[in-house]
Formats: structure tokens, C-alpha cells, sequence
């Protein structure tokens, strides 16, 4: 007799917050990094009963880095179709992002960063990816790229965004989507970052947020779609993915 209480496996990884997203946990669940009452189970759709005991047993990320899975996540939730498109990562640093976009059927990607040697190797090889190292997104401008982009993703540290979104709108085409990690502890006041540099104050979270949108929309004139968190919690702090869209230009008369 079938267990009455047995949900599928990936459901019950989001549930117990052994994962962020049922996609999360069948990746998981697919790469043999989950258990089952100590056995190894490699199908999400696996009844799994309120008794059952779960582990997370490995870390198999599907990109070169944990971005990758975060801006996974936007892309799905606010439904941007990456297929054929032309991207900027601003902030690439090893990847993540990058490898997400491409694997979601990227034409290109314009990996810029303002350090250098980061980049992952298999991307660096990637004809489909164009390293951009030593370049301070805050001094981009359209003459440096051949086309304004179809998307600008950005994930940027030491710096507000605030700082970085003027220019990444000026190579941004009209109809396209800008996608950015919002994190508090880069865009809140100095006496709002605690020990660690650690935002705890949701009020001081929420103003953080604000500042970023009210940029976007009021100063940029982009289109909010929303702000979400981050399924991944780094450092402590919690992050938020905002994604806005440029306007498409108004037909001439």
C-alpha cells in the first residue's frame, strides 16, 4: 500500500530547504548528490515519505560558479529568453553568469571585468565569449562594442550599482532586458553594515533595494519587472536579482 504522506523527491528537498528550486534540487537529484535513507536516488519524481531521511551528499553546480544558479533563477522567474541573444556580463569575474547565459542559447557573451585571469578556462576558450579584463564598467561606452546588447547582466562588489547601471544602460538596446545582483551591503549607508559586513536591518535591506530600482526607473527610464531574492545566501547577506527592460523606441510619425 502506497505511503499516503509521500511526496516527489525534488519537492521534498525545496520543502525541507535542502534546495532553492525544485530545478536546483533535480540537478542535484541528477548528478547523484542526494540520498535517500542513505541510498543514493538519481530520479526526482522518487516517493520520498515524511520519515524518509535526506542529504545533500555533493555539490554538483551546473556552471563554473555559483552565480550561474542565481542568475538561473531570474531568468526563469521573470521569463527573459536568452536563445540567439547578444549579452555584456559586467562583473564576470569566473563565470557564472556567463556560463549560465550561453547555456541557455547565448549567440555571445562580452565577459568584462575589471580584474583579470578569472575567467574560467573552458570560457575562455569558448569562441561564443569575448574576455574583456582590466575595464571598469563605470567608464564603458557604446563606440567600445560593435552593437548595443539584447541583455546586460551584472554582478558587481565593492561598488553601487547606482555607479555601474548609467553606463550599462548606454550599451543596453532599446526592447532589452538588464538584469542585476542587488547587494545590500554594497548599496546601504556605512552605519547600516555590521560586523562581517553583515545588513541585518530589513528596513536598511528594503532602502537598499529601493535605491537601486528608483536609479533604474526614475534617473534611467528602464521598466521594473520585479526584485527577487537570491536562492543562494552569500556571506550572510542577502542578495536580490532586479530586472528591469529599456523601453522599446517610439514609432516615428
Amino acid at each position: 500500500m502506497s505511503d499516503p504522506t509521500a511526496e516527489r523527491l525534488d519537492r521534498a528537498l525545496v520543502a525541507r530547504g535542502l534546495a532553492p528550486t525544485r530545478e536546483r534540487a533535480q540537478m542535484l537529484i541528477r548528478g547523484e548528490a542526494v540520498t535517500v535513507d542513505g541510498q543514493v536516488v538519481t530520479k526526482p519524481s522518487h516517493p520520498v515519505g515524511c520519515d524518509s531521511e535526506l542529504a545533500v551528499i555533493g555539490e554538483v553546480l551546473p556552471y563554473v560558479g555559483r552565480g550561474g544558479v542565481k542568475l538561473e533563477e531570474a531568468l526563469r522567474r521573470f521569463r527573459v529568453n536568452v536563445s540567439g541573444a547578444r549579452c555584456l556580463d559586467i562583473g564576470a569575474s569566473t563565470g557564472g553568469f556567463t556560463d549560465c547565459l550561453l547555456q541557455r542559447g547565448a549567440a555571445h557573451v562580452v565577459a568584462l571585468d575589471v580584474g583579470h585571469g578569472q575567467l574560467h578556462d573552458s570560457l575562455r576558450k569558448d569562441p561564443r565569449v569575448t574576455s574583456m579584463e582590466r575595464v571598469n564598467a563605470r567608464h564603458i561606452t557604446a563606440d567600445q562594442f560593435d552593437a548595443p546588447f539584447d541583455i546586460v547582466v551584472a554582478d558587481v562588489s565593492f561598488i553601487s550599482l547606482t555607479l555601474v547601471l548609467p553606463p550599462a544602460v548606454s550599451v543596453l538596446k532599446p526592447g532589452g532586458y538588464l538584469i542585476a545582483l542587488i547587494k545590500p551591503e554594497f548599496e546601504a549607508g556605512r552605519d547600516a553594515v555590521g560586523e562581517r559586513g553583515v545588513v541585518r536591518d530589513p528596513e536598511a535591506i528594503r532602502q537598499a533595494r529601493d535605491r537601486v530600482s528608483r536609479c533604474a526607473v526614475e534617473d534611467l527610464g528602464l521598466t521594473k519587472l520585479g526584485i527577487i531574492p537570491s536562492p543562494i545566501i552569500t556571506g550572510g547577506n542577502r542578495e536580490y536579482l532586479a530586472c528591469f527592460r529599456r523601453p522599446k523606441e517610439a514609432p516615428s510619425t
